[in-house]
């Protein structure tokens, strides 16, 4: 039946979603030009894109493993210059210790030669002032022995070879006792 007489005719509801049969034609023609268009044109271009883009990635990752190995050179580099600068450093203190106990050393050594310099010169002068006095002591010594003499014996010691020979003679025995009570 026709539509246009009036009258309806049932479809069924399955024949409703079905497109027509000139309508599917000139979609499945417009589909394969599109698809052509598509395939000739546009997809070269978006692999091209996508292939460059991966080239991009790729270098990227390449260049980041370069800087990551020179990065890690650096550190070995400097790594090694450290430990160096420590080596050295360490020789810089040990050398210093060295120097300081040397220089200590010498200082000891000079301190004790000046040590014994002094005291030799102190030495030299006591032995010196003692022999002035005893030869000043002895004068006096001589003096008072030769007066007492004169004053025992009653008689004056007037002969200088007689009188030094007393006083020696007793200055010797002032000796031989004062040391041997020492």
């Amino acid at each position: 039946m026709n539509l246009a007489e009036g009258t309806e005719t049932a479809v069924p509801g399955w024949q409703i979603l079905l497109p027509q049969l000139q309508e599917l034609v000139w979609t499945l023609i417009f589909l394969a030009i599109f698809a052509g268009v598509f395939m000739k044109f546009i997809l070269p271009r978006l692999n091209a894109v996508l292939d460059e883009r991966a080239e991009r990635i790729e270098g990227g990752l390449k260049k980041a493993e370069q800087v990551q190995q020179e990065a890690d050179r650096l550190r070995d580099n400097q790594e090694q210059e450290l430990a160096a600068a420590r080596q050295e450093a360490a020789a810089i203190r040990e050398k210093a210790r060295q120097d300081g106990a040397r220089i200590v050393e010498e200082a000891k050594a000079r301190a004790e030669a000046e040590s014994d310099r002094v005291l030799t010169a102190g030495r030299q002068q006591l032995a010196a002032e003692r022999t002035t006095a005893e030869h000043q002591l002895r004068g006096e010594i001589g003096t008072l022995a030769s007066d007492l003499a004169a004053r025992i014996v009653g008689e004056s010691l007037s002969d200088d070879e007689r009188a030094r020979r007393v006083i020696d003679r007793f200055l010797d025995d002032l000796e031989s006792t004062g040391t041997a009570t020492r």
